[in-house]
């Protein structure tokens, strides 16, 4: 796992599937963020301290707790983001 410090923050919880999870290497990293950090510094911060990251989309589609959201999206203490790699069906 991986996670940065932050004095007076919060800790999110990122989920990984299919590809990214792949290109990754691992299914689920822990981040600490500062209060009021959006899902935007969420990826930035996942991008810095996971080297591996880098391949994944600049805006990925994202989930927080179940429900799509934008970059913009104010995370809580215990969220759950998804980063969801694009799906195709038929």
């Amino acid at each position: 796992m991986t996670s940065s410090t932050a004095s007076d923050g919060l800790m999110v919880s990122i989920r990984l599937f299919a590809r990214y999870a792949e290109t990754v290497g691992r299914t689920r990293v822990e981040i600490s963020l500062p209060a009021g950090a959006t899902v935007g510094d969420l990826l930035a911060e996942f991008r810095r301290l996971v080297p591996e990251a880098a391949p994944l989309p600049e805006r990925p589609l994202c989930a927080v707790n179940l429900v799509h959201v934008l970059p913009t999206q104010p995370l809580r203490n215990g969220d759950e983001v998804a980063i969801l790699p694009p799906l195709a069906g038929g």
